[in-house]
Order: C-alpha cells, then sequence, then structure tokens
C-alpha cells in the first residue's frame, strides 16, 4: 500500500459505507474491506481498472467524476475518498462539494506541486518535473490542475470546510526529516480529512 494509503485506513471506521473516487484496481477498498469490514463502492473511469474491481470483488460503478455524484442520496456514505485523483478533475471545486454532499466527512490525497524537488527541476531545468510521483510529461500527465497544500487549504476555507487532520508523506531523504517543518516545501503527498 502507498504511504496516503496507510494514513487513509487509519481514518476508517469499522463496518464504515465509503465511497471511492477514482478507485483505479480497487486495491484500497479491497483491503479496507477486509481490515475494517467496510460496505464500500468505488467510481472508476478506466475500463482497466473496472475489470481490476470486478475480479476482486468490488462494488465498482464506471462514472466521470467531472459529471457528479447525482446517482447518490446526500449523506449516504459515512466517508467518501479522492486518492490521487483531485489534480485530473476539470472542476475541482465541484467535486469536492459533491463529495461532502454524499458523505458526513471526506479524505483527499494529492501530490504536492509545491515541493522542493518540483521547484528546483523548474526554476534549474526550465522544464516540467518528472518523477516518480509525477511520471508524466506536460503534453500527456491527466494532471491538470497543480495544487499546494496551501492551495488546498485556501480552498477549503472559501468553501467553508473544515480540516480535521492533516497529514504530510514523505518517503525520501531528506524530506521525512523536514517536512514537519516545512509541508509545502518537503512533503510530496497532501493527505486530507475534511468536513462540510
Amino acid at each position: 500500500m502507498r504511504i496516503d494509503q496507510k494514513i487513509i485506513e487509519n481514518w476508517i471506521k469499522p463496518n464504515a459505507r465509503v465511497l471511492d473516487l477514482g478507485c483505479g484496481d480497487g486495491s484500497l477498498l479491497n483491503h479496507l474491506t477486509q481490515t475494517k469490514n467496510i460496505r464500500g463502492y468505488g467510481l472508476e473511469i478506466s475500463e482497466q481498472g473496472i475489470l481490476a474491481c470486478v475480479k476482486k470483488g468490488i462494488n465498482v460503478i464506471e462514472q466521470d467524476l467531472d459529471g457528479g455524484l447525482s446517482n447518490f442520496a446526500d449523506q449516504s456514505f459515512d466517508t467518501v475518498i479522492m486518492s490521487q485523483v483531485l489534480q485530473t478533475m476539470h472542476y475541482p471545486d465541484k467535486v469536492l462539494a459533491e463529495m461532502m454532499r454524499v458523505g458526513r466527512e471526506a479524505i483527499v490525497t494529492f501530490p504536492n506541486f509545491g515541493h522542493w524537488r518540483a521547484r528546483w527541476h523548474l526554476a534549474v531545468g526550465g522544464k516540467m518535473p518528472v518523477s516518480d510521483l509525477l511520471p508524466y510529461e506536460w503534453y500527456n500527465t491527466p494532471n491538470i490542475h497543480f495544487c499546494t497544500f496551501k492551495d488546498f487549504e485556501v480552498l477549503c476555507k472559501q468553501l467553508n470546510y473544515q480540516v480535521i487532520d492533516r497529514q504530510v508523506a514523505a518517503e525520501t531523504a531528506p524530506d521525512k526529516w523536514l517536512h514537519p517543518l516545512r509541508p509545502n516545501l518537503f512533503g510530496e503527498t497532501a493527505i486530507y480529512r475534511i468536513r462540510g
């Protein structure tokens, strides 16, 4: 499991109703079902991801998140998760609003585009960064809205969402030692738990 998924697991209560937006191959939902006995659904747009979910026995619906979540009632889930997908949305603010409508709380993770390596790569090389975390070139990336910790917190404040918890993930040195001091500079991945 990715480091952000380990943190998500700690925030999910046993027997919770969980909706995972952009669930990919369903690995997180599968793990939460086994360890927390959750009742979960995944939404995914890729055919490969949907097939992988079906093979794992995950309840999955093919759905474009930018179209909203009108097929779900208000407050129908305890937690709505969007892990490493926010930056690919055309309208992140609208997707967040839908998450808060259908869930009691939301967990959002995204790569921190304010990370020092991204800044360094752009400043020194003059090109958009390509890394393990961001493995795409500028012309074929699914990432269309680059976001930092500060950007996300400003958006939450504008939308009147309460940040219940924030974790900063960093797996490589020196980031794993320095991220507590300057999360927006040394945090590789942002993990937020919010309420409306």
